[in-house]
């Protein structure tokens, strides 16, 4: 599938061969609550009713605002989120974020792509 760009034009977003919605923000952006409303409501759409695990790539995202942050506690058809990140200070942003809010679904942060992908991946059995 070829990716689908997000109201706003800041990113885009697909479902991949493997299942997984690919989410990923243009770079040096600042990410506010409409991107992040945007997304959610394309991801929906692009979901149909089901859930599936999601990979956000925000390794080159300037700044999150707190309304970008608080809009992450809306649910949506990701079933666990891993937010890939390429610094320490996309670390700090993003466990800051998980830590102080509810979140609808597991969230985890991550600067490999491959640990992000086991980790959403369902683990196969014996």
């Amino acid at each position: 599938m070829e990716p689908i760009n997000v109201d706003g034009g800041k990113g885009t977003i697909k479902l991949g061969a493997d299942e997984i919605i690919y989410l990923v923000w243009k770079p040096g952006i600042v990410l506010d609550g409409d991107d992040v409303h945007g997304a959610m409501a394309t991801l929906n759409e692009l979901a149909a009713g089901s859930e599936y695990p999601m990979l956000v790539d925000m390794g080159t995202t300037k700044a999150v605002t707190r309304q970008a942050k608080s809009a992450f506690q809306i649910p949506c058809a990701a079933s666990r989120i891993a937010l890939l990140g390429s610094s320490p200070v996309d670390r700090v942003i993003a466990n800051f974020t998980i830590a102080r809010q509810a979140l609808p679904c597991p969230t985890r942060f991550f600067t490999s792509r491959e640990d992000a992908l086991n980790w959403l991946l369902p683990t196969p059995l014996p």
